[in-house]
């Protein structure tokens, strides 16, 4: 019998062992009702600490992805009727849609070394995943939900926030893990906002982030021309100011701008 898992390196792994933390983050993800269960994919449950707590929830139907064959062995053991629903293989190459065929709300211990891959995952996935309840590297955490003007407001924290409400919910602290990581954790929620369409090309407004945030310690104007040219000599008012300073709004402005002068 497996009685414990090995935390392995390659994979990112630090198994939270205060049982209270992962009452607190299971309770943080919305459900639905005992007729009507919330479907909710646990991405990497490792030994199952956060998992026992979702499996307690009678208004959630709960999945796992975990990719660590020696965790599955863990889990099929000591979670013996999940077994059915525990899915063998790596989250960032699941057909979401495929699996469920609808709604799927996220959450986990995400490993810190794909922790930005989930997101842009969910990011491909945000008509059928409304929430995302995750615990990520504090400094991830802090990016994701910074406002503009703030130095962590990145990328990430540009896409997520077109299409999700952000919260920050509590810090954790390195000694709840073993083995204990070298910074500090974060739990962080993502609900669905109202927005359906973005008011712009939405590939071209993902393009025009990334190339802003490209050099970002330089002017909006030199980022971007590093990428798109210089647009006929033509310039547009927020080509003074740097990326950090511009809201998911004033990028919507910018990429309509943008489709105008290619």
């Amino acid at each position: 019998m497996t009685t414990t898992v090995r935390a392995k390196k390659h994979l990112g792994q630090h198994f939270l062992t205060d049982l209270n933390i992962a009452r607190k983050i299971a309770g943080a993800l919305s459900g639905g009702s005992a007729e009507a269960p919330v479907y909710a994919l646990e991405v990497g449950p490792g030994m199952g600490v956060l998992t026992q707590f979702l499996l307690e929830r009678e208004d959630l139907t709960t999945y796992a992805a975990e990719i660590d064959t020696e965790s599955v062995e863990y889990l099929k053991v000591h979670y013996p009727d999940f077994a059915p629903r525990l899915i063998e293989g790596d989250f960032l190459r699941m057909d979401l849609a495929d699996v469920f065929g609808g709604q799927v709300s996220i959450i986990g211990n995400f490993p810190y070394n794909i922790s930005s891959q989930i997101f842009f995952k969910v990011l491909d996935n945000r008509d059928i995943v409304p929430e995302v309840v995750g615990m990520v590297q504090k400094e991830v955490a802090v990016r994701i939900a910074e406002p503009p003007g703030s130095r962590e407001y990145g990328i990430l924290s540009v896409l997520l926030q077109a299409w999700y409400n952000i919260e920050y919910l509590f810090t954790v602290n390195e000694n709840v893990f073993n083995p204990p990581p070298k910074v500090k954790s974060a739990v962080i929620r993502l609900r669905r906002n109202g927005v359906q369409k973005l008011d712009c090309d939405e590939k071209l407004f993902v393009k025009v982030v990334k190339a802003s945030f490209g050099q970002r310690r330089k002017m909006l104007r030199n980022s971007l021309k590093a990428v798109f040219g210089n647009f006929g000599g033509e310039e547009h008012r927020f080509f003074s100011t740097r990326a950090e300073q511009l809201s998911v709004a004033d990028f919507v402005e910018l990429t309509q701008w943008v489709a105008k002068h290619l």
